[in-house]
Order: structure tokens, then C-alpha cells, then sequence
């Protein structure tokens, strides 16, 4: 094959990554919460510049997640409306109307636990409870603006419950995303900032990374469930899948990328930035594979890069 020139190499190179295909993620913490952690943060006061920094970039979405400061076995205050999760929607829906907020909908942030599942009198787990209490934070969360709901248990029955849940409180038009997750140690970063580390140490319903096939049946019955759309999770673990579910399943496919992803694939700068060419080249194999939009921590720096290139 002949070398060509740059321009020949542009002309024939294919779409390419654009800032519309991410979304950012913002986890929260309270005003006054200023103890060190290993991933960024936001407080809900300074969400509008976030959002007006998104949008001048031309990023259209955000992930939100956030967690309760006091925190209870009943996880009792994941449906507060006037809570961290939902005054963050809020302020996102004022300061960028057209923005669209995905949320984490999961009691591990506001459960003493820490796991994704409420526990009944012998300590095991309570699934329908667990799965009343999911759907009802879902509802807070689209009472309150959010437009897609993400479910990240994986309990089964979780998605059919919010679905109903939703359309029962009118909220037909707000969209269900549910996380495919495999197991992994990336995750590490969000959960020790988020304090969301489970007591048992792991997750009850994740995937084995050696198990491709459970996924394709967990998302397939997340779609007979009413899942919209499937969240897949840590994105680079599960390209393979992706490119499979596009054949398997008739919705998009959102990969996240996760915080160890983000620590692992980015180089810190002295001014406090990072070098995110990595990432770009990363996200690039996520979009050739079939991802619909791609979740991550570093959307804003992306799209930075991507508009003066």
C-alpha cells in the first residue's frame, strides 16, 4: 500500500470521534465536603459554568451520580426530593435546558452498606424491596427533570419495575439505560470517592469478564424488561460485547468508561490537567466497534481537544 499524504489520509480516514458522541460524568458532593479524593467532583453551586463549559464544546449529555450523607439499611433518603441527586438534576435542567441528564439510579451511594441491595431480618438479600425502592427513586429522579434513568444493580426484575413505576407517575417519555456491568477492579476510584464500596466486598449480580454470553442474555432480558437503551461497563472490557449486542439487541449501546480507565489511560498535568490523547484513541476503537455514545470522565478535556483539532 502507498503512503499518501495527509489530506489523502484525512479524505479516506473514515468518521471520526466529535464531541456529540460524549457525555460527561459529574459526581457530586455537598458544599461543605472538601475531603480529598481520587476522582473529580462537583458541587450542585458550581454546575452551571460546568454545564456552560459543556455546551460551548459542544457536549449535549451528563451522567450524574450522587449519594446521601446520611445513609441508613433502608437507604431511605434515595428518593428525597429536595436530596443531593435531585437538586443537581435541577440545576442542570436550568443552566442547559436542552442537556441530557442520565442518572445512576442505585441505593449503594445511600445504603450504610454500601451494597446495591437492601437486606431483609436474616441479612440476605431483599430483591423486592430492593426493586420497590429502586423504582420509586427513578420516579423522584424524573419528577425532578431526569431524562433517561439508569438502573445499575442488575437485579433481575429491576428495569420492569422502574418501567412500570415510571409510566404509572406519567413518565412514559423518560428513558431507561440499565448498566451491563462486568466485574472488574476499575472501579475503585469512583467508589472510594463516592464511599460506595460494598461491605461483602463485591457486587451480587456483575458479570465474570470470562462469561461474554451471560451479558448478551442479561441484556436481552433488560430489553424484554423495557430497558431504551444498555449502559456497558468498563467500556474497554467489553468491546467485544458491544460489537455482539449490536447483532443481539435492538437498542443503542452506551459504554462507560470508568474511572480506572480514566487514572489509567490519561497522564497528569503539572497545572492539574491531564494528557488525553489516549483516551481519544481508546474511544475511537469504542465508536469503530458500534457504540451509540460513550460515558466518561473526561468529555469536557475531549471535546476541548477534538475542536481545535
Amino acid at each position: 500500500m502507498p503512503t499518501h499524504r495527509s489530506a489523502v489520509q484525512n479524505f479516506l480516514g473514515g468518521p471520526g470521534l466529535v464531541p456529540d458522541d460524549l457525555a460527561m460524568v459529574f459526581l457530586m458532593r455537598e458544599n461543605d465536603d472538601n475531603a480529598p479524593r481520587p476522582m473529580p467532583t462537583l458541587t450542585v453551586h458550581e454546575v452551571p459554568a460546568a454545564i456552560g463549559a459543556l455546551v460551548s464544546v459542544g457536549v449535549k449529555s451528563v451522567k450524574v451520580f450522587a449519594g446521601s450523607r446520611l445513609r441508613d439499611a433502608h437507604a431511605s433518603q434515595n428518593t428525597s426530593p429536595t436530596g443531593l441527586m435531585a437538586r443537581t438534576i435541577e440545576a442542570v435542567k436550568k443552566a442547559g435546558p436542552d442537556i441530557a441528564v442520565m442518572t445512576e439510579t442505585c441505593v449503594c451511594s445511600h445504603n450504610d452498606s454500601g451494597e446495591c441491595w437492601l437486606a431483609n431480618e436474616r441479612g440476605g438479600m431483599d430483591l423486592e424491596r430492593t426493586a420497590r425502592v429502586l423504582a420509586a427513586q427513578a420516579v423522584m429522579q424524573a419528577d425532578v427533570g431526569a431524562d433517561i434513568v439508569g438502573p445499575a444493580a442488575m437485579m433481575p426484575g429491576s428495569v420492569r419495575a422502574v418501567r412500570e413505576a415510571l409510566d404509572a407517575s406519567g413518565h412514559k417519555d423518560v428513558a431507561i439505560m440499565p448498566h451491563l456491568i462486568f466485574a472488574s477492579s476499575l472501579y475503585e476510584g469512583y467508589r472510594v470517592t463516592m464511599g460506595a464500596a460494598p461491605r461483602s466486598g463485591a457486587r451480587a449480580f456483575q458479570i465474570s469478564p470470562r462469561r461474554p454470553e451471560q451479558a448478551v442474555h442479561v441484556a436481552r432480558e433488560m430489553v424484554d424488561e423495557g430497558a431504551d437503551m444498555i449502559l456497558t461497563e468498563p467500556a474497554l472490557h467489553t468491546v467485544d460485547t458491544i460489537v455482539h449486542l449490536k447483532d443481539k439487541v435492538p437498542v443503542p449501546i452506551v459504554p462507560f468508561s470508568v474511572s480506572g480507565e480514566y487514572l489509567r489511560l490519561t497522564d497528569p498535568h503539572p497545572d492539574g490537567g491531564r494528557d488525553i490523547k489516549g483516551l481519544i484513541e481508546a474511544y475511537t476503537v469504542l465508536k469503530r466497534a458500534g457504540a451509540d455514545r460513550i460515558i466518561t470522565y473526561g468529555a469536557l478535556e475531549i471535546a476541548r481537544l477534538l475542536r481545535t483539532s
